[in-house]
């Protein structure tokens, strides 16, 4: 019998086989020491990557940030945000932010695992935690920070056809990044550098 999609996302986390150094890549959660924007120590922070099991078809769950935020105002994202005292863990961070930003709370998620750390530009240490969401989702969004709440095709994001690598230059800085626009969506930036991590250890399956 063909392995459905939900059971291959489950077995890179739970089957054999699988090192775990090819989902996180070990470096400890506090110890952001290596600034990728060269102003100080990196802050740490989590997202949560939800996947929602519809049938043979799943989906990732995004969020779309305000227009009126401060950092990153409209961009497509996951649910998550900066470490807070309180948060012993990564899962900890992307579970909080999760019920604050769209309204899941812990009992709604299954937590898989984490993929691999990464920096961003503007000093976020970000440890992605993959989750399985079971419909029927009861979401109820922040109207300060969620403008909205949409599902993308998980098999679309994971296809390296969809993928772009793109390049801009901003105050005499080159940056390049990946992107998988999606309809009237542009995915860009850490949120695309997280997925393409998730479908490159999919399709090694």
């Amino acid at each position: 019998m063909r392995e459905s999609r939900a059971e291959a996302i489950r077995g890179l986390f739970r089957g054999p086989g699988i090192p775990v150094d090819a989902l996180d890549d070990g470096l400890d959660w506090f110890g952001a020491d290596s600034p990728s924007n060269g102003s100080g120590p990196l802050t740490p922070a989590a997202v949560l990557v939800p996947i929602v099991e519809r049938g043979d078809a799943p989906t990732v769950l995004f969020t779309r940030r305000t227009d009126h935020l401060k950092s990153h105002s409209g961009q497509i994202s996951f649910p998550g945000g900066r470490m807070e005292e309180r948060d012993a863990t990564p899962e900890a961070t992307a579970l909080r932010e999760t019920r604050e930003e769209v309204g899941l709370s812990e009992g709604d998620i299954e937590v898989l695992g984490r993929l691999a750390v990464r920096e961003t530009g503007t000093g976020y240490r970000v440890v992605p935690v993959v989750g399985m969401l079971a419909p029927p989702l009861s979401l109820v969004p922040d109207e300060n920070e969620v403008a909205e709440i949409f599902e993308v095709p998980l098999d679309f994001l994971i296809d390296p056809a969809n993928r772009r690598f793109e390049t801009r230059v901003r105050g005499n800085v080159e940056r390049q990044f990946y992107a998988i626009p999606y309809e009237e969506y542009f995915i860009w930036g850490l949120t695309a550098r997280i997925l393409v991590n998730l479908g490159d250890l999919l399709t090694k399956r």
